[in-house]
């Protein structure tokens, strides 16, 4: 995984490319028909259910465009929320504030309603030993927020980005000419790059798991689009060898049946490409 300063870098780049996106040269809106000298105050009200997330991100976002304005939290990050609800107040330059407003709705909510996604995976897999991850599936530019989300809800973060972990796909298996050719290969891409990599590589059928079985060093298996069945024999062919992870079209419904074959991780990109905004407004007090 990334380091923290690696992803507090990213957390700086996408607020300073979203409000590049929706300044520009200037909110004119506000400009308009705002004095600047004025002062406001606003509240973040909740309209809907879930779990909250994105506080300390619209912090940041509050401190980059005008470092005096003041946040009164009254709610955090995690917390279950209901309509109806004040999550923050707000004080400050009204300009600010508008400048501010839309970037934090559109993080907060689409980042609450990841979380709410994870938590319900979260919950659906208790009393089981297997963990939530979530996937590379997420909203390009923004990878970084979304996988705060999943954190926040209670799950865990795969890789980050195709740098920090290797995972030998079926395409990349395929490509280089079989599972152990894959294997090696990249064994001696690493050494000779003297990179320190975990491995995980996808197996489509018992078979294959066999012969990813016979190399050393691989971090985790991933059974990918396999039954029932299919998925505890292989956990018990692995045997506690490497992490075994389940993936593939395994929704809500499904996802405790695949915890309770014995897999350490259930993966679902499901948690970041099919979420619906929680509905959130920032609101002139």
């Amino acid at each position: 995984m990334i380091s923290p300063e690696q992803f507090e870098k990213e957390i700086d780049l996408i607020i300073k490319n979203a409000i590049r996106e929706d300044i520009g040269d200037g909110d004119h809106s506000s400009l308009a028909c705002i004095p600047k000298s004025a002062i406001g105050k606003a509240k973040l009200l909740v309209k809907d259910q879930g779990v909250l997330a994105g506080i300390e991100f619209a912090k940041k976002v509050f401190q980059y465009v005008d470092p005096d304005l003041k946040i009164n939290l009254k709610m955090k990050d995690g917390d279950l929320i209901r309509k109806g609800d004040i999550a923050f107040y707000v004080e400050g330059s009204s300009q600010s504030i508008l400048k501010s407003e839309r970037l934090v709705l559109n993080a907060m909510q689409r980042m609450s309603a990841i979380a709410t996604k994870t938590a319900e995976f979260v919950q659906k897999l208790e009393g089981t030993k297997t963990k939530i991850l979530d996937t590379r599936k997420t909203t390009p530019g923004i990878r970084a927020i979304e996988k705060w989300a999943v954190k926040i809800g209670g799950g865990e973060n795969h890789r980050f980005a195709l740098y920090d972990m290797i995972m030998l796909k079926d395409n990349h298996i395929d490509f280089a000419g079989g599972i152990t050719k894959a294997i090696d290969k990249t064994k001696t891409y690493l050494k000779e790059k003297n990179l320190d990599l975990k491995i995980i590589v996808e197996a489509r059928n018992i078979q294959e798991i066999k012969e990813i079985l016979r190399s050393d060093g691989i971090y985790r298996i991933l059974i990918d689009n396999f039954n029932y069945e299919e998925t505890r024999q292989a956990v018990d062919l692995i045997n506690g060898k490497c992490f075994t992870e389940s993936s593939g079209g395994i929704t809500l419904e499904t996802a405790k049946n695949y915890a309770e074959c014995g897999v350490d991780f259930i993966s679902s990109g499901a948690l970041t490409h099919s979420v619906y905004n929680l509905d959130l407004s920032l609101k002139a007090v």
